[in-house]
């Protein structure tokens, strides 16, 4: 076999390195991005033989067939071995070729079948040659374990259909039987069970959320111009009303104007190095291959586009954190598929060593509040304000402005010594009421919620006040948007479907901002408690 010379990258730097192993090649880019492709704890001795799992998780493939399969030393002959795929198609190694491959998507896999082979508990060392274009002949030598967990309690699930309705009348009975619980309002919903896939596993109903309207509230906004009826999912007595009276005012005021000024989500990677100056030089040989970088991202969706790479250097790793706009999706899977394709490419092409390389570094910062997202933006940055009138503030809300403001100082004193990650008094209430409402990622409440409030006490005494969210991530087309309940609640929002992100994201904007304007307020006329003991569960 003739192996061309590698002209560049990591390639050149190990050609001296690459190994014949029965005529294949082994290329020592290894186990960073080699043993990554097999899935371990996938080893089973089953009735037929035994199984593993290989899965693509570095960029879309074909793969093209195994040339010799080795197990504890033992080599494998070819004629017991077939090639599943994750939509249960089977192949023999003789119908699997170069000329005829199988399709290897990034997130599928093969599983790879022995039969007539069994294993028995314990540690067992497999060796593998394949082709998988466009990586090439790769050879993968690991060590998996076959676990004897003896009978372990499971939910029961159907390979076949795991939402059909068997299935989940199956796991209503274990409940049951394990539990003890009748179930009489948990299998109660209104949407085709289907419709969970991609959403939830091992479905068994809906948990029903009380869902009241507040407001409408008027939005000046470059993507919401009007009136918006505010869906918030909740059991928290008062809340409804609450941002209804903040709406109010805002109503009263000629409605509220609200910008976006940023839209990007992030994927941050890290890469480690021997010490500080080689992360600097591969830092700089990134920023230089920058639009080669972008194009790898890109290749991976029609939507993501990658508008930047932040660097954070420090002892010997480089963050590197990857932002793209994601159009009206959130965008989290998007940018992660598109950042580990980019990296891909940098670890193949980069002439120096990198010692590991892990797709997060928790610099993203994924689901957490962080200080580089109130600076550099992750979701959308957008600003909701409005100027309340005097008469707004004393007859509407009971305060007069010059009290709110002066709270509000107080207020950002306080959370700026308790170590809060929002000067706000709530923005957490009517985001997660929103987001459960139409279908957002709770989780994302985390970053979202951390809010910089900012009130003015103008010269005729009217009080400008002013929120701006600077991680708000939300979308109205993938995720949880297309679940029944939630699509309807962005419709009663006009914002279902692609085209409609910014509008749900300064109508949430101005969401809070009614929260801070009524919370606030009851706080300074003394009413916060009165109005839970008339309206809440604590009465």
């Amino acid at each position: 076999m003739v192996i061309p010379t590698p002209d560049s990258g990591i390639l050149k730097r190990i050609y001296a390195n690459i190994v014949g192993s029965g005529g294949f090649v082994s290329l020592d880019i290894p186990d960073k991005i080699l043993k990554r492709l097999y899935t371990y704890g996938s080893l089973k001795d089953t009735d037929e033989g035994i199984e593993f799992e290989v899965k693509n998780r570095l960029k879309d493939a074909k793969f093209a067939g195994v040339s010799r399969l080795v197990v504890n030393g033992e080599e494998i002959e070819a004629e017991s071995v077939r090639l599943e795929t994750a939509d249960g198609k089977t192949f023999t190694l003789e119908e699997v070729s170069k000329d005829d491959p199988i399709q290897f998507p990034v997130g599928t896999t093969v599983t790879v079948v022995v039969e007539e082979f069994n294993l028995p508990s314990g540690s067992h060392q497999i060796h593998i040659d394949f082709l998988a274009e466009p990586f090439g002949e790769l050879s993968l030598e690991i060590e998996d374990t076959i676990r004897d967990e003896g009978q372990l309690p499971s939910i029961p699930r159907s390979e076949e259909d795991n939402y059909s309705e068997e299935a989940i009348a199956e796991r209503h009975e274990w409940l049951e039987e394990e539990t003890g619980v009748d179930l009489e309002h948990v299998p109660e919903y209104s949407f085709d069970s289907s419709r969970g896939q991609g959403n939830v596993e091992n479905f068994i109903g809906v948990a029903q959320m009380p869902l009241g309207i507040a407001g409408p509230v008027k939005v000046n906004g470059e993507h919401a111009d009007g009136y918006y009826p505010i869906p918030l999912a909740t059991t928290e007595g008062t809340l409804v009303a609450s941002y209804s009276r903040g709406m109010k005012a805002i109503n009263m005021n000629g409605g509220a104007k609200a910008t976006v000024s940023d839209d990007r989500m992030n994927r941050a990677p890290v890469f480690v190095f021997e010490d500080a100056r080689e992360a600097r030089d591969f830092r700089d040989w990134v920023f230089d291959h920058f639009e080669t970088v972008k194009e790898e991202a890109e290749e991976t969706s029609s939507v993501a586009e990658l508008i930047e790479i932040e660097d954070y250097l420090t002892n010997n790793f480089a963050h590197l954190r990857f932002s793209f706009k994601t159009g009206d999706a959130a965008g989290q899977n998007m940018v992660g598929k598109a950042t580990f394709a980019a990296c891909n490419w940098i670890l193949q092409e980069y002439p120096g060593y990198v010692e590991s390389f892990y797709l997060e570094g928790n610099f993203a910062t994924d689901k957490k509040a962080s200080k580089v997202n109130d600076l550099m933006t992750r979701g959308k940055r957008v600003t909701a304000e409005v100027t309340l009138d005097h008469e707004t503030c004393v007859h509407h809300l009971g305060a007069e402005p010059e009290s709110l403001a002066n709270h509000s100082d107080i207020a950002t004193i306080g959370s700026f010594f308790s170590g809060a990650n929002t000067n706000g008094a709530h923005p957490a209430n009517g985001l997660a009421s929103l987001f459960i409402a139409t279908g957002q990622d709770e989780a994302n409440v985390a970053e979202s919620s951390a809010a910089i409030l900012n009130t003015r006490l103008e010269d005729d005494d009217s009080l400008h006040i002013s929120v701006t969210i600077p991680s708000l991530i939300v979308a109205t087309y993938g995720g949880g948007t297309g679940m029944a309940t939630q699509q309807e609640c962005l419709e009663m929002l006009d914002c279902n479907g692609p085209g409609n992100v910014n509008k749900l994201a300064e109508i949430a904007a101005t969401t809070v901002l009614a929260g801070e304007i009524s919370l606030g307020a009851a706080i300074s006329a003394s009413d916060w408690v009165t109005s839970h003991e008339s309206l809440g569960r604590n009465r």
